[in-house]
């Protein structure tokens, strides 16, 4: 069969409350995001692995209070005080760990924030304490939100991510396809979401629909796929 043209056309998730998949290693994070009212000081600290749905969460909750979503690494003094002027996620915390302008914005955001009696959400992968601020007086405040913690998948956790990944980028894969996954790729989200666009690719470049057969044919042979 001839080698069919592929396309990086955009993957548009879906990330509405009902789309999340709530199971036993994610259970807590969820419940806290649902209930700001139990955040420790207004504050709320979202850790977990890179996909493990933190970001997911983050639009969740923003729809639900109407809440800003920005990068930290984009933060900067001017737009402190029109942030400050409702609830905001903050993502990627840990990527300004050695920019002390920036922190020095999310420090003065927090303390504006807090004295307004509004709700802050910051994302990262590790823990609060490993954020690593150069600032020390905003580590203190980091270390000091409350924490919730998206784990590890377990196997039902692990099918409806590879199901939404799939279902994001439009693709119906054969039934047994997910099981024979789960029990064949690392127990992550990262290698969920690598696994899909290894298949996504695979079935556009042979022009075949994606089969348990493509899939254990893929898996075999990773490198063939470009």
């Amino acid at each position: 069969m001839d080698r069919q043209l592929s396309f990086d056309l955009p993957v548009k998730p879906v990330l509405g409350r009902d789309d999340f998949f709530v199971s036993p290693t994610n259970a807590l994070a969820v419940a806290m995001i649902d209930h700001p009212e139990t955040w420790s000081g207004g504050k709320l600290a979202l850790t977990g692995p890179a996909g493990s749905g933190k970001t997911h969460l983050a639009h969740v909750w923003a729809s639900q209070t109407g809440a800003r979503i920005i990068s930290a690494a984009d933060l900067a003094t001017p737009e402190i005080p029109d942030l400050a002027s409702g609830p905001v996620v903050i993502e990627d915390v840990p990527r300004i760990a050695n920019d002390i302008p920036v922190q020095e914005s999310l420090f003065h955001l927090h303390n504006l924030l807090l004295s307004e009696n509004r709700l802050l959400l910051m994302t990262g992968q590790p823990s609060p304490n490993h954020w690593a601020m150069t600032l020390p007086d905003l580590q203190s405040r980091v270390q000091g939100a409350a924490h919730a913690v998206l784990s590890s998948p377990d196997d039902a956790l692990l099918s409806a991510v590879l199901a939404k990944l799939f279902a994001d980028r439009q693709i119906a894969p054969k039934p047994d396809v997910i099981p024979y996954l789960v029990t064949r790729i690392d127990r992550s989200f990262d290698a969920a979401a690598k696994v899909v666009d290894l298949l996504d690719r695979a079935s556009m470049d042979q022009a075949r629909s994606l089969s348990r057969n493509l899939a254990a044919e893929t898996l075999a042979n990773p490198q063939k796929t470009a």
